[in-house]
């Protein structure tokens, strides 16, 4: 039976240009339900969108997935007016319905996880649904717009733990057997399963201030599903960590970048205590390569984006995770690793933003002996572990 993804994007938007591709938390917004999907029980993952960036984007970053597809949709399909439905349509009809299982993702609930994607697809599958949903049960009294309560008597008003509350649609998922979406052009129809989510996932990103909340939101579910064991792999940021993030240039491009000495003997000495050093960063740098290539570091990935999405996948092909990492990184585009791994690291000139999510702001400065610091605390701390 095959199960495939569809995740709408719109070049355009009117409450928050450029929301899809909007970084939050450190990554563009859509790509927090593509990694869920990518590790869900979904044979493939379409992006659907009419913007080439996106489309160039998701080719470069995710080439490690097979599952990850990009296909370019009709601008007509891209309006301000167009329905989700037309859209599903026009997706279907492209791939010549080679599906058994079509579910429909939205970009804009990034609070979706690859268990509610799967909790759906069983509700077709286990529970021979023809069609489900993600819903919210809220405890919330709805009132009409003539004065008149929907779901309660307010001369009875009830306690919140003897009121079942109302469930309500919060447009993360959608699954629907082919057969149904043919017969009703409809993204659920027939016999519905409905599939229970966080209230948090209630809320919808319209305006800026939805967007700070759902960003903090995001950022405290990723902090409170932390877990500590014994670390075995120390993932570094480039630029900001081993480098003060200084680049020099001459004429011909990028020329020099300043690394600190202390630093390369403290990841020999935490080599030595069975910790596996990887470097991840977003540049392409010959330079970066020659020193990563220096220090020994076998495992150094260039150009890497999404670097979330890379570690979930680097830590699953090695049976391991992310409670058995730490992590050093310095500006944004570290915040959804700073905010998930075992122990998170950031040096003491790095943003704000990170300082302010980060386990443990170190003494020290990126190349000035932040990464040393980083090492002595992890071999101080393994030692608990030691017999065990």
């Amino acid at each position: 039976m095959k199960k495939t993804a569809i995740i709408p994007l719109r070049k355009n938007s009117k409450g928050i240009p450029g929301k899809n591709k909007k970084k939050m938390l450190g990554r563009p917004l859509f790509s927090w339900v593509l990694t869920e999907a990518i590790f869900s029980e979904l044979d493939e993952v379409y992006i659907f969108t009419d913007d080439q960036e996106i489309i160039d984007y998701i080719n470069k970053e995710y080439h490690w997935s097979p599952k990850v597809k990009a296909l370019l949709r009709n601008d007509e399909n891209a309006s301000d007016t167009a329905s989700t439905e037309s859209v599903m349509l026009e997706f279907a009809e492209t791939i010549k319905y080679d599906f058994d299982i079509l579910c429909l993702l939205q970009a804009t609930s990034p609070m979706t996880k690859a268990v509610d994607i799967n909790a759906t697809l069983n509700e077709i599958i286990d529970n021979k649904k023809q069609s489900a949903l993600t819903v919210v049960n809220t405890h919330r009294f709805i009132w009409n717009s003539d004065g008149t309560s929907q779901n309660y008597d307010v001369f009875k008003r009830p306690r919140r733990q003897d009121f079942d509350g109302l469930l309500i649609e919060n447009g993360a998922v959608y699954t629907t057997t082919k057969e149904a979406f043919l017969n009703s052009k409809n993204r659920i129809s027939g016999s519905i399963g409905l599939v229970k989510m966080p209230e948090e996932s209630l809320v919808e990103i319209d305006s800026t201030s939805d967007w700070h909340i759902v960003e903090n939101l995001l950022a405290e579910r990723q902090k409170k599903s932390k877990t500590h064991q014994k670390i075995e792999y120390l993932i570094l940021d480039v630029d900001g960590v081993f480098t003060d993030g200084s680049v020099y240039y001459n004429a011909d491009g990028e020329m020099a970048k300043r690394f600190d000495m202390r630093d390369g003997m403290g990841l020999e000495i935490i080599r030595q205590n069975q910790i596996q050093v990887i470097a991840i960063t977003s540049e392409n740098s010959d330079l970066v390569a020659q020193r990563m290539k220096k220090l020994q570091i076998n495992d150094t990935f260039l150009g890497v984006k999404d670097k979330f999405s890379f570690l979930t996948h680097f830590l699953l092909d090695r049976n391991s995770s992310f409670g058995a990492v730490a992590y050093v990184g310095d500006d944004v585009n570290d915040l959804a690793n700073i905010c998930s791994v075992g122990w998170s690291f950031a040096p003491a000139n790095a943003t704000i933003t990170v300082k302010a999510n980060a386990d443990y702001i170190l003494t020290h400065a990126s190349a000035s002996g932040a990464i040393r610091e980083t090492c002595e605390i992890l071999i101080k701390y393994n030692k608990r572990y030691e017999g065990i």
